[in-house]
């Protein structure tokens, strides 16, 4: 089992952003109230002389992206709670719109709608690239008014949105497995976390950040770096903070010991990895049930972990976990990646092991039930599996037919230039050299002969 607890979201391009900056060239929808924001757009200063009325009409005008801006804020909150993420980015870009039309490019509560924007491209919409580039643009901005401000509630409000900024340009660096420039970042995010509870007098109100988000990243941007020491005392530090906040039997502990159990495997503690996971487990059944996806999926880890040990005691174990594993996702009528992933993890250990033929059974079981659908890299998979025990039996025959299958399921998804299709065709020629050179040695007449002496003696 590889160590890979960071997920990375695929990249993709967005162009709502370019809305900010073309006001003017925007296709304006009847439905929206957009003839007085854009007035208010093309709004200047007047003379000196302005009278007291002009004053008063000003100021009215202006009431009207004040109010949209509060509604908008309100109208964030509730699209985040629905799950309707990209309404919700889509709305923190009108906030970033508004705001910049009520104080300027240049004051802080622009520069921290822009925050705002930008954490929500990476939490809302798992976009690293973007988020960095918004939060890049705000940060000079937020820096030069924290240093310049008087204003306690001015100044909690900055360090806010700047523990968010640098939680954003942190955990985009960590996306993109940059593991220093993580590191950098977060630690900025920290101390002005630090900065921001002294002003609060140790309360951590104002940011959107919570402490327990923070050191996690923190754990993991350690551990792209390989500082595993120091990744293990992050995750330590936040597994006893939710623990003292929720207790023990909090599901939020499950992938904290999830992901430590993974640092201690790659620290060789395999004793402690287990009981991690153990701990993982045994929340997941009291939190969910013995029988849902995240059961299994703990169990299927577990089952690594106990076979990652290499212990001969540990053998049982293993085989338990692995079955309760797979039956749960097959009483669950599970047909996801995982699910597959857990048997051919399952056979690769009764093969290492010895159990060949029940491996084999298994994969054709496998191969045979509606799991797999359509041809798919994991038909590829069982076919080379299966192909490989019956070339370790000294079946060449059915080794040859299955890695045939094999080869031409991985044209058919890799083309044939693909290294995992011209690795097999490889093998495949040379099992089939194997098969020929054997068979020419059964057909020398002095050596069939002998043979034929051989069996009546």
């Amino acid at each position: 089992m590889q160590a890979n607890p960071i997920r990375i979201p695929t990249v993709s391009k967005d162009t709502s952003w370019d809305f900010c900056f073309h006001l003017s060239q925007q296709t304006r929808n009847p439905a929206e109230p957009t003839d007085d924001l854009f007035a208010i757009c093309q709004c200047r200063e007047t003379e000196e002389d302005t009278t007291v009325q002009e004053e008063g009409t000003t100021a009215n005008s202006m009431s009207l992206p004040k109010q949209q801006l509060a509604q908008s804020q309100e109208k964030v909150g509730q699209l985040v709670r629905e799950k309707m993420n990209t309404k919700a980015n889509k709305e923190l870009i009108r906030c970033f719109i508004l705001s910049r039309i009520i104080f300027g490019e240049e004051h802080w509560k622009c520069a921290q709608a822009l925050a705002n924007l930008a954490y929500g491209y990476l939490t809302l919409r798992g976009l690293p690239a973007q988020a960095k580039k918004h939060a890049v643009s705000a940060r000079n901005t937020l820096l030069t008014w924290k240093q310049n401000t008087t204003s306690d509630k001015e100044k909690k409000e900055i360090l806010g949105a700047l523990v968010m900024l640098y939680y954003t340009l942190g955990t985009a660096w960590l996306l993109q497995k940059h593991g220093k420039q993580a590191y950098t970042h977060l630690q900025k995010a920290d101390r002005n976390m630090k900065e921001l509870k002294d002003l609060n007098n140790g309360g951590d109100g104002g940011s959107q950040v919570s402490e327990k988000d923070l050191t996690i990243a923190l754990g993991r941007a350690s551990l792209a770096m390989h500082r595993m020491n120091l990744a293990l005392a992050y995750f330590e530090k936040a597994i006893g903070n939710i623990i003292i906040a929720k207790g023990h039997g909090t599901s939020e502990l499950i992938s904290l010991y999830e992901e430590i159990a993974q640092i201690e495997q790659l620290r060789k503690n395999h004793e402690q990895a287990i009981r991690y996971l153990q701990q993982a487990y045994t929340i997941c059944v009291s939190s969910f049930s013995e029988v849902s996806p995240q059961t299994a999926e703990a169990s299927a880890l577990l089952a690594k972990a106990y076979a990652m040990s290499g212990e001969s005691q540990h053998r049982d174990a293993v085989e338990i976990y692995f079955i309760k594993s797979i039956s749960t996702y097959q009483t669950l009528g599970s047909e996801d990646y995982e699910t597959l992933t857990t048997i051919e993890d399952f056979c690769t250990w009764l093969i290492q092991n010895g159990a060949k033929q029940v491996a084999y059974k298994l994969l054709k079981y496998t191969l045979n039930s509606r799991t797999y659908g359509d041809c798919g890299k994991k038909v590829a998979e069982t076919f080379y599996n299966m192909g490989s025990i019956c070339f370790a039996k000294g079946d060449l025959r059915n080794a040859i037919q299955l890695l045939r299958k094999c080869l031409m399921v991985q044209i058919l998804i890799y083309g044939s230039k693909h290294i995992k299709s011209r690795e097999t065709k490889n093998l495949l020629t040379l099992l089939q050299r194997e098969s020929s050179s054997g068979l020419k040695r059964e057909l020398i007449p002095g050596r069939k002969k002998n043979a034929c002496k051989d069996k009546a003696e």
